[in-house]
């Protein structure tokens, strides 16, 4: 671990200048029915809003965006369950770069369409009996393809934390952040940015439930490594953290904690009949996490990072409607 050239601010400020004119500036949005309800002031970075639907297209256009011109023409492969998918497969169209996505064969069919319809090969494998790390290095070493992973990647998480960095620009230092949390790329990203604007903001991960890896590995201080959990929060079905990021993480991060699905159920309705905005599972994690800890911020200025807003209408509708199954 010691051996890591791990990023800084300063990767996330260029990554920042590489993103301008091509990424959104995604709005930061109030409720006054949650503030009443919390007792707190809470400002929610919209990243749903962002090109092909999530945060994760910065970190990909930030890292394609750096290859050489024999890269550019080789290409790239990536893994993902579909939102790092999508945005690989953007950042790729842009930049004029070939480009293969492995994604498991249950992946929400909506990703999976955009994932093609951006101009991306797709290879499906199964998530629970394969390895999606393995088909990816051996695409990459077959055609000689750079192989760029949903999060530990120093350009990766570098751009996910020019997400923070807007927050922070826009409404000024805050008391306490909640980001989602899968295999740590907004996070470690999110803790940089966090740590050079904000330093006094307590930062805080949220996972799901059934997937607590992270929070294991913050625990043992080691990355644990668990098997692929069942859960809503598809886009944070990750079995570990990554080297890159569990270093940052374990450096600036405060605490890890858990929402069940229950709860990000929960969260996806208030979004969608009190905020008017689709949000899929996954980017309910923060706010389902401080109203569980909503006490302790009485008065106090909160962020909460929704991650992204990907999710088949049909299963959105199931959702809405109290269907969990």
């Amino acid at each position: 671990m010691s051996t890591l050239q791990l990023p800084t601010y300063a990767d996330v400020e260029a990554a920042a200048q590489r993103l301008e004119g091509h990424a959104h500036r995604t709005p930061v949005l109030t409720s006054r029915t949650v503030d009443q309800a919390l007792g707190t002031q809470v400002f929610f970075k919209c990243e749903n809003y962002q090109r092909m639907g999530a945060f994760k297209f910065r970190g990909a256009f930030n890292a394609l965006a750096q290859f050489g011109e024999r890269q550019r023409a080789l290409g790239v492969v990536a893994f993902s369950s579909g939102n790092h998918a999508q945005g690989v497969a953007l950042a790729a169209r842009i930049l004029g770069i070939p480009a293969t996505i492995v994604m498991p064969q249950d992946a929400p069919a909506a990703k999976l369409a955009a994932t093609r319809g951006y101009g991306a090969a797709v290879v499906t494998y199964d998530r629970y009996l394969e390895d999606r790390e393995a088909i990816g290095r051996a695409l990459a070493e077959e055609h000689g393809m750079a192989l760029i992973p949903p999060y530990d990647h120093p350009g990766v998480l570098a751009g996910q934390g020019t997400a923070a960095k807007e927050l922070f620009e826009e409404v000024g230092p805050l008391d306490a952040l909640f980001v989602p949390l899968g295999g740590g790329g907004l996070l470690a990203g999110t803790a940089l940015a966090t740590h050079a604007l904000a330093p006094q903001c307590k930062l805080y991960g949220v996972e799901p439930a059934a997937g607590n890896d992270g929070q294991q590995s913050l625990r043992a201080g080691h990355i644990v490594h668990i098997d692929t959990p069942k859960t809503l929060a598809d886009g944070a079905q990750t079995q570990h953290l990554g080297q890159y990021t569990f270093a940052i993480i374990q450096r600036h991060v405060d605490d890890i904690l858990t929402a069940s699905d229950e709860a990000l159920i929960s969260c996806l309705r208030f979004y969608a009949e009190r905020m008017k905005m689709v949000v899929e599972p996954t980017g309910c994690l923060g706010l389902a996490a401080l109203r569980q800890v909503a006490e302790q911020w009485q008065g106090k200025r909160v962020g909460v990072i929704i991650s992204g807003g990907n999710i088949d209408l049909p299963r959105y509708a199931q959702l809405l409607g109290g269907d969990q199954a």
